[in-house]
């Protein structure tokens, strides 16, 4: 499933590499004409990321995001991450109509957050790593959890979302073997993050067997596909899979 990715920092669509804030690129287009775009595109799914309020907690693209749901016309669901902390951060989110919100560092730092969000909106849980260990606070520290090991908690989790963040925006590759590894251990679906480049890339992921979806966003602002080519390319990679199965 193709999660297309908008991320915003000052009310305008962005893209870090790396996590780096002082890496940006700023692209010409607004929140609410892309996600209207990747609807028409048949996206089923719509990731936001609030870089600023990942950062500092406050969440000043409010407006944008209730934009972006405005712009689906139902047509696609809403996904909302950075500086989600608190039920009310998720009530908050609930009221401008998102579908599912993703919990990083709280989760991280309070597991059973993500149980009492639960009760307000549909929770992913965000493993953000660098070499195997969470990432929290907008990337900016990194502390002693083993990825592997946060997969396995959060049972009222309704997915997790794992990011390397050397591949994040770099267009490198996606971290195929590290997802492929990791999938089989995750007490809920695993949406994969960073890295994907190329429609290679896309069909590499959806080839690991119960991978849950996939997020993309620089190589759709670029040009190097489109969505519904990506959506395509996850099509016919699912058919391969069956045609495979005894």
């Amino acid at each position: 499933m193709l999660y297309p990715s908008i991320d915003l920092r000052g009310g305008q669509v962005v893209r870090l590499r790396q996590g780096d804030y002082e890496d940006q690129l700023t692209y010409d287009v607004t929140p609410a004409a892309t996600a209207d775009r990747f609807c028409a595109d048949g996206a089923p799914w719509i990731h936001v990321v609030d870089l600023d309020a990942a950062r500092s907690g406050v969440r000043s693209n409010a407006a944008a995001v209730a934009e972006v749901v405005a712009a689906t016309g139902g047509r696609a669901q809403v996904q909302v991450g950075g500086g989600v902390r608190t039920v009310a951060d998720a009530q908050a989110l609930r009221d401008l109509g998102v579908d599912r919100v993703v919990v990083g560092s709280a989760a991280v730092a309070d597991p059973p957050i993500v149980a009492a969000m639960g009760k307000v909106l549909p929770v992913t849980v965000g493993l953000d790593h660098r070499d195997g260990r969470i990432a929290v606070h907008g990337w900016t520290e990194t502390s002693d959890l083993q990825v592997t090991d946060a997969v396995e908690q959060f049972p009222t989790a309704a997915a997790f979302l794992v990011t390397n963040i050397a591949h994040d925006g770099m267009l490198t590759g996606p971290d195929v073997a590290g997802l492929a590894a990791l999938v089989p251990l995750a007490a809920a679906p695993v949406i994969a993050s960073g890295g994907v480049g190329t429609l290679d890339d896309i069909a590499a992921l959806a080839r690991i067997p119960g991978l849950g979806g996939i997020i993309t966003g620089r190589a759709l602002y670029e040009g190097r596909f489109s969505v519904a080519d990506a959506v395509a390319a996850i099509g016919r990679a699912a058919s391969l899979k069956n045609e495979e199965l005894p």
